[in-house]
Formats: structure tokens, sequence, C-alpha cells
């Protein structure tokens, strides 16, 4: 299992950036705002072992998934999400936190977008909710906001289908989830990805949680394609 440690990820800022599509970007999607920086250069270091050991692996799905909260999913996911990007990958990030959603406070639309949360509730076709080209080759699935019924609508078979559809018509699919000690939800999107990648943060997640989060997961049969340690301060 691979670890990779990248320091004080998480130091947001009210500056943002204006994104090439309809979108701006907060300092927090470090390739953006610090592209030459030891941020951005540990963020495509981790994208390059996911490529070998994941994508060309066959692999088109990936869950970020933390025990608890605080740990960084969100903003791992935006930036992995850039970064595969950039990189030529055709990617959409789910934001399949649907409890205290965060994507839109990195990547953000220009206006409040209806995503996730509707698409289960089946308000529509889902393919009209995605946000296509916040940059080139990354389009995203925001929540929709915060949905109480969260967990029952990921337990039908409505998202599972919804993830298989979007694997075969994207090259990668990233999906932020909730912290797994508060909901159940991640262990229903890591099972649709089939894996996940753990976000651990220094000083605030622990290993014997990570530990148990493992379990779960294997009991859901997602793989754990590795752990990313947040060493914040």
């Amino acid at each position: 299992m691979n670890t990779e440690s990248i320091a004080d990820i998480q130091e947001l800022s009210e500056t943002v950036s204006r994104g090439p599509g309809q979108c701006t970007f907060s300092e927090g999607v470090i390739l953006a705002a610090d592209p030459h920086g030891a941020r951005a250069e540990a963020l495509r270091s981790l994208r390059t072992q996911l490529m070998e050991r994941h994508l060309r692996l066959g692999r088109r799905a990936i869950a970020l998934c933390s025990p608890g909260a605080g740990a960084g999913t969100s903003f791992m996911a935006a930036n992995l999400a850039v970064a595969f990007a950039r990189a030529g990958a055709n990617t959409l990030l789910i934001d399949a936190n649907m409890r205290d959603p965060a994507v839109q406070d990195f990547i953000v639309p220009a206006q409040p977008v209806a995503g996730l949360a509707q698409c289960l509730a089946g308000n529509g076709n889902c393919a009209d909710f995605i946000q296509g080209n916040a940059v080139p080759n990354l389009s995203i699935l925001y929540s929709g906001g915060p949905d109480a019924a969260a967990l029952d609508r990921l337990s039908g078979p409505s998202f599972p289908a919804l993830m298989a559809r979007c694997m075969r018509d994207f090259d990668l699919v990233i999906a932020d989830t909730p912290p797994a000690n508060r909901h159940a939800d991640v262990l229903r999107i890591a099972a649709a990805a089939g894996h996940a990648l753990l976000v651990l943060r220094k000083h605030v997640s622990f290993m014997a949680d990570a530990d148990m989060l493992i379990g779960q997961l294997a009991a859901s049969r997602a793989g754990v394609a590795g752990i990313v340690l947040n060493e914040g301060p």
C-alpha cells in the first residue's frame, strides 16, 4: 500500500483565480494557485503513481475516503481531478458528499447548480446535471446541496447504475465522500466505485480508525488503492 505525504495542503484563501470554464478556483486548487510549488509537485507525484497502479490496470473510478472529519478529502478530490485532467485524462469529479458538500468551495460554479441529489431523486437525466469544461478534460457533478435522504438515495439502484455509466463515458471518475465515522454513505460510494483512496491528516486522523475503515471497505468489496497523509499543522 502506497503512502504519499503532502505538507500544509489545506491553507485556503478567499482569493480566487479564474478557470477557463464557467467556474472559479479557490487557492485550495494548488495546481492553479501555486503550480510550481512543493505541494503541486507532490500532487503530480501522486497522480503519476495512481496512473501506474490504478488507471493502467483498467480501474476507472476511485472514491476518496477518510475515517473522520477534517482529513481533507474534498481538497484532495478537487486537486487530483484537476491534476488528471491536465494530464489529458477525461475526468469526472463527483461530489458524493451529500451531507456537507465542499467541492464547490474549491471549484466554484458561476451560479448554484443542481447535481447528484437531484439526479438520484429522479428529477431528470443525470447527464443534464454534469457540468462540463471546468477545465479542459474535467467535468463535475456537484452534490446539489445537503440531502437528509442521502443514504437512502445511495443505497438504491440508481447510484451504482450512474457510476457504471460514468465509468464507461470517462477515463477516470473521482468521488468525494463524507467522513466514515459519521455516515455509512462512504461504503456505498466506495462499493460503486470499486476502489478507495484513504485520506488521513496528521494530528487529526488515527491509524486505528483507518484500519477499521479499511476492514469495512474490504467487507463492502472496495479495494484500497493507497493512503494519502496530509501533513498539515
